[in-house]
């Protein structure tokens, strides 16, 4: 019970200084000069500075509050390691038992580290929890906080936390802990396809430096050397990128014994190989419409180097004209068929007709190019139907297709074929979803007969349009129509040439996007996303390896032709090995390299300057016959409530702070010159005073 006394005054203050002060001064010139009835005449005048005053007795009930203590239990990955589980719980529950006993706390408890997002599962953030238990408590009723970790935190301060209260921590683990990792001290994000990349790394091991290891260097699951690493010496590495797109590459060592963990004796970093420029030869056998829109279309991608000829002047043409007045040089057919024919990712005939100018022996070389991995693209028009037809040459054993003879010009839309609907060349090509597709007509279709490969596109009265085919390790494309060039002249609206010419280009130069059979996967946070490309109606489930290697079967299905899709939710951060049939594909889930395995021994060091700033304590838990006080498994220490001023840590105790805030319950209020006490009061002081004077 507090009791005080409160002023509540019937006139404003201003208003009652103006009647007061002039009353005040009277009466003290009248003391002053001992005037007769002075003395009464201040009595009364301080009557009624009371009663315009209205003086109130309180008496007010209030609740002691209880001091807030934060009890935060690190729960990351990292506290699974070895007993560390069973002592932070056996320590949890003793604290708790500890701290029921003490009706002035009141105890938070925080599990940090079990939420399902990457970024929480990977890094060890006590403080943050911390920050969240004490969002709403004002800092008189903060009585302390007790960490129950094995110290490897990653946000704790340099100094004192952002609270005016004894930080205790007990850290779980034992005090001669043993093991190594390694991590990459360089690994750039970027490299380019088929060139070296130089890396460097670092194995550490808690036993010093000096010792060698052996390092285990793979390359998109594939191993590809073993290294000789000195511990705790920085190590170069160079690594050749063999893909475009995302490459992983993974360094291992072995398990010493006794080692606390295995988590982290790989290293990961993700490289995003980078195709050095395509180098493309376009040969046109006349100036047409179409030839400018090949032309424009490879000369606007920057990854593309375009060698373009137009044949006009065949070699055997000698006319006496002196070299420097030709407007135009001859063909340099050996330098590019028979020199330099394997520096091109792509040769593009495009309405090329055979006139003598590549001697015969040259399409041989042409077809054994494209057996040994290159490309070629044929732009047919009318001159493939003619006798002068390129597939009268050698080049014929590398062709899908040959022609009959016929040139049908029929106003048709050019559609996708059901292979096509499923094919990453042609797949959602822009308006073929449509019926008619939404793009304008072409006008004519060059006739071939015994189709090879994969008819992806169809023209007039269903005649094959496009062909894509396999030839040996290289890839041949044929486009059975000069017509193309409508879409790009916006002809009734034109057509999407742009993206139909650029995947036809780089699916022949294997653009792993484009292939057809594709298996790739992917983390996102703490999911797994599959993404199955296929020709196929149904390619089965996919089988996934955990990096603990457990075996899970993941369902794929159909998200859109060709494509199907499935998604595992894990709980294991590093890298998934994914199968599928015969194609394999790796995948790491959550950050890589992530701090909660970048050390795994237990640690007073780095919560041991916050809690000494706060007056708090670090200690081990120690097994239970070091103590007397035991809880399970483990001694702890006591706990003793201390007021701010007092130590907060002894030698086998330690301290949390009690408040001296409280909560207002009820107030009972008596106005002193209220109601008819009050006014008698009043009158009685009035009275005397005229009483005096009257005599």
């Amino acid at each position: 019970m507090n009791w005080s006394i409160s002023f509540e005054p019937l006139v404003s203050w201003p208003l009652f200084g103006l009647l007061s002060v002039p009353l005040l001064l009277l009466a003290l010139v009248g003391l002053w000069f001992r005037q007769r009835g002075s003395a009464l005449r201040f009595i009364a005048l301080l009557a009624l500075a009371a009663a315009l005053l209205n003086p109130v007795f309180l008496a007010e009930e209030r609740e002691a509050l209880k001091s807030v203590v934060a009890l935060i239990v690190d729960r990351s990955q990292s506290q699974d390691i070895g007993d560390r589980g069973k002592q932070t719980d056996e320590a949890l529950a003793g604290m708790q038992q500890r701290l029921t006993r003490f009706k002035q706390f009141d105890v938070r408890v925080v599990e940090a580290g079990k939420s399902e997002a990457a970024d929480e599962r990977t890094e060890t953030k006590l403080f943050s929890a911390l920050e969240g238990a004490f969002r709403d408590v004002p800092p008189s009723r903060i009585g302390g906080a007790i960490m129950i970790t094995d110290g490897e935190v990653h946000d704790a301060p340099a100094g004192a936390p952002e609270f005016n209260a004894p930080l205790h921590a007990l850290i779980t683990g034992n005090e001669h802990e043993k093991d190594r990792r390694i991590r990459f001290e360089n690994a750039p994000r970027f490299g380019l396809v088929g060139k070296p990349l130089d890396m460097t790394y670092r194995v550490i091991s808690t036993e010093g430096d000096g010792a060698p290891v052996d390092v285990r260097v793979s390359v998109n699951g594939e191993q590809i050397s073993v290294e000789h690493a000195t511990v705790g010496q920085p190590m170069k590495l160079s690594v050749t990128i063999p893909n475009a797109g995302r490459n992983i590459v993974q360094l291992g060592i072995d398990r010493e014994p006794g080692e606390l963990t295995d988590a982290n004796n790989r290293a990961i970093a993700l490289v995003d190989g980078i195709r050095e420029n395509l180098r493309v030869l376009l040969v046109s056998g006349e100036p047409h419409a179409g030839e400018r829109t090949w032309r424009n279309l490879l000369k606007s991608d920057a990854s593309v180097d375009l060698v373009h000829f137009t044949i006009l002047r065949p070699p055997e043409k000698q006319d006496g004209t002196p070299i420097n007045e030709l407007s135009l040089i001859a063909f340099p057919t050996r330098e590019l068929f028979v020199e330099k024919i394997k520096d091109f990712d792509l040769i593009i005939f495009d309405r090329y007709q055979h006139r003598d100018v590549l001697p015969i022996l040259y399409y041989d070389y042409i077809s054994e190019y494209v057996e040994k991995g290159g490309a070629l693209l044929i732009a047919a028009g009318p001159e493939y139907a003619g006798e002068n037809s390129i597939a009268r040459t050698p080049l014929n054993a590398a062709l899908p297709a040959m022609p009959t003879g016929e040139v049908v010009d029929k106003a048709f839309y050019p559609r996708l074929t059901d292979l096509g609907q499923r094919h990453p060349v042609t797949r959602g090509l822009d308006g073929s979803a449509s019926e008619p597709p939404h793009w304008s007509r072409w006008f004519r279709t060059i006739g071939v007969k015994n189709p090879e490969g994969e008819v992806v596109m169809k023209g007039a009265d269903d005649r094959p349009l496009l062909l894509l085919d396999r030839k040996g390790e290289g890839r041949v494309g044929m486009l059975l129509s000069d017509q193309g060039w409508l879409w790009a002249r916006d002809f009734e609206g034109g057509g999407p040439h742009v993206q139909l010419y650029r995947r036809i280009a780089h699916w022949l130069m294997k653009e792993p996007e484009l292939e057809e059979e594709r298996l790739t996967a992917d983390g996102r946070g703490m999911m797994l996303e599959i993404r199955r490309q296929t020709m196929s109606d149904d390619p089965g489930s996919a089988q996934v390896i955990t990096p603990s290697g457990k075996a899970v079967t993941v369902k794929l299905e159909k998200s859109e032709p060709g494509i199907f899709t499935g998604s595992l939710q894990t709980s294991e951060i590093g890298l998934y090995q994914i199968g599928n049939g015969d194609l394999t594909a790796l995948a790491h889930v959550g950050p890589i390299n992530a701090p909660e395995f970048a050390d795994v021994v237990s640690t007073e060091d780095r919560l041991k300057a916050p809690a000494e700033a706060t007056g708090g304590s670090v200690r081990r838990l120690a097994p239970s016959s070091a103590l007397g006080n035991l809880a399970g498994g483990v001694a702890l220490p006591s706990i003793v409530p201390v007021r701010s001023s007092a130590a907060a840590s002894g030698d086998d105790w330690i301290g949390l702070r009690t408040t001296d805030d409280s909560a207002l319950e009820a107030v009972s209020r008596v106005p002193l010159f209220g109601g008819f006490l009050g006014l008698g009061l009043l009158l009685l002081a009035i009275g005397s005073m005229w009483y005096r004077e009257g005599r």
